[in-house]
């Protein structure tokens, strides 16, 4: 069992809603360029390490730092994967680290994009599009429905972190025995995912063209012949490779 795990769950209903609102006013908190959302996250669910950790400092002190690598997804979404975190956490504790790491990179790309089609374009163009002609008709019922439509939003939003929460309890106890095959299965299904969108979001091409007596050779479908996206994968690779390097951060890494 996690050393953790006791019959009184630490984690009570109020500390579930305080978290819940922390995320939703605090989630894009410092966002930047090198963690975009990670200062949001780990506000969010610093009450829930302190009462799992507070009395292990050092466990304390890495879960703090775990939590505050990066971390980006739709906010709407976020707060469903804060739940599951918290409930896997307060179960197995420290024991749970690389799971919660596998499990946050897992969900948030694919939790991104699902959140931003839904929340973004859908909700977004059906009830803004109607306030707008409302609007500009004159009625005050278009400021009416934005509003409403919003606070509609903004409750559903605080009712994922208790979902998150209730459903990652029953991930914990029912399918313990097979947390290290989702933890491979979520490693696996977050790479997959980083890797998918390299030739979509990577656009590098090799512009060179060798011409010699009406010879001409295109060097980039040589290269498209050997492996399509290849050289993006490959400045992907040489992008890795540098932001491992104690010389470099994000920033120099973008410049160069």
């Amino acid at each position: 069992m996690g050393m953790n795990n006791t019959v009184d769950n630490k984690i009570t209903k109020k500390d579930l809603t305080k978290m819940s609102w922390r995320y939703i006013l605090g989630s894009q908190l410092n966002w930047n360029y090198e963690r975009m959302m990670s200062s949001g996250y780990l506000y969010a669910i610093l009450p829930a390490l302190k009462k799992i950790y507070g009395d292990k400092p050092e466990q304390y002190k890495d879960m703090m730092k775990t939590h505050n690598q990066f971390f980006n997804t739709n906010a709407n979404f976020g707060n469903l994967i804060l739940g599951i975190d918290i409930a896997i956490e307060e179960q197995d504790g420290y024991e749970s680290k690389e799971t919660i790491v596998a499990l946050k990179t897992a969900l948030m790309g694919s939790l991104a994009g699902v959140g931003d089609s839904l929340f973004h374009v859908i909700w977004g163009t059906i009830f803004g599009s109607i306030a707008a002609s409302l609007a500009q008709q004159g009625s005050s019922a278009g400021v009416i429905m934005w509003i409403v439509a919003n606070m509609i939003l903004m409750y559903g939003r605080s009712l994922l972190l208790p979902l998150g929460y209730k459903q990652g309890v029953k991930l914990v106890t029912t399918l313990k025995d097979k947390l290290t095959s989702f933890t491979n299965a979520a490693t696996v299904l977050g790479i997959t995912v980083i890797g998918a969108l390299i030739p979509t979001v990577v656009r590098a091409t090799v512009p060179y063209v060798y011409e010699n007596k009406g010879v001409e050779l295109v060097l980039q479908d040589t290269v498209d012949s050997i492996m399509p996206g290849l050289i993006p994968a490959a400045l992907v690779g040489l992008t890795y490779w540098m932001l491992g390097r104690k010389e470099l951060n994000s920033t120099r890494v973008i410049w160069i």
